[in-house]
């Protein structure tokens, strides 16, 4: 006799396992080699909204506080005339009818001004953190993301593009344009020099004089390696040890063009293992 299982009591179904993802491992002539495994992290689902969480959690923890002087604005000697006089009630020079001091004067202070102990950190949760940082390597693996980015890829490329590691020893900036060609990827650097433009607005007085679009990200297995790439445009060079989300979706937009050493491949695998 079959027994009788009540609604919501029945076995769960398993759920289905991720795939390991195979690319490629390219050599620094452009030829295609054996197949290398990623990671799982790199299968699992894209979360957008957890990625700009977290890229926004991370500027908010470099943004300085800052605020104005308590008396900005209302150094003035100044006296009310009164009532019934005409003119409006604003405090006004002594002597004077200039207004002064009160904030819809000319020179006055400001209603609300920024407040040093205003709290900018944006707190995200750890658990949270590292869904988001795993989203992101996933999302390096998309071509229409990528593209949806701005970068200029060819077609059929395997993303991510992982390198030999002899390509973290590439010291002058000529051998790594000669690398890049033939990867077929120099065309994004070209983009990045297209799009490096003025920035409009007070910025450009504030030691943020132009704008550059980020090109592609090379991820290495240590600090201090492949200093090739350090002068091209919009290229960044980041250890494994310190990859974030906000270097793999800047500015929160998933899908960035990344390369990656065999090495770091293999230290990323494990940095994933132990929960970073």
């Amino acid at each position: 006799m079959t027994e009788r299982v009540a609604p919501g009591q029945g076995p769960v179904p398993p759920e289905p396992h991720s795939v390991h993802h195979h690319v490629p491992l390219v050599s620094l002539a452009g030829k295609a080699g054996e197949p290398v495994a990623l990671p799982i992290a790199f299968s699992e689902p894209i979360r957008v909204d957890l990625i700009r969480r977290a890229v926004n959690a991370a500027r908010s923890a470099r943004r300085q506080p800052h605020g104005t002087s308590r008396t900005a604005g209302r150094r003035h000697s100044v006296q009310w005339s009164g009532k019934g006089k005409g003119v409006s009630r604003s405090p006004r020079l002594m002597g004077s009818m200039t207004g002064a001091q009160a904030p819809n004067t000319v020179g006055g202070g400001q209603a609300h001004p920024p407040r040093v102990a205003t709290i900018w950190l944006k707190r995200i949760n750890t658990n949270e953190r590292r869904l988001a940082f795993r989203a992101a390597l996933a999302a390096t693996r998309e071509s229409e993301l990528v593209r949806a980015r701005g970068h200029r890829i060819p077609d059929g490329i395997h993303l991510p593009v992982v390198l030999e590691t002899p390509v973290e020893s590439v010291g002058a900036t000529a051998d790594a344009q000669s690398l890049l060609t033939r990867l077929h990827l120099l065309d994004d650097i070209d983009r990045a020099i297209e799009g490096t433009h003025v920035r409009a607005g007070v910025g450009k007085r504030r030691g943020r004089f132009r704008r550059e679009p980020k090109s592609l990200l090379l991820v290495t297995s240590g600090p201090g390696q492949a200093r090739g790439f350090q002068n091209l445009p919009g290229v960044d060079v980041v250890p494994v040890g310190r990859l974030g989300t906000e270097d793999l979706a800047p500015g929160g937009d998933p899908g960035r063009l990344t390369i990656f050493s065999a090495a770091a491949l293999v230290q990323l695998a494990n940095r994933l293992e132990g929960a970073p």
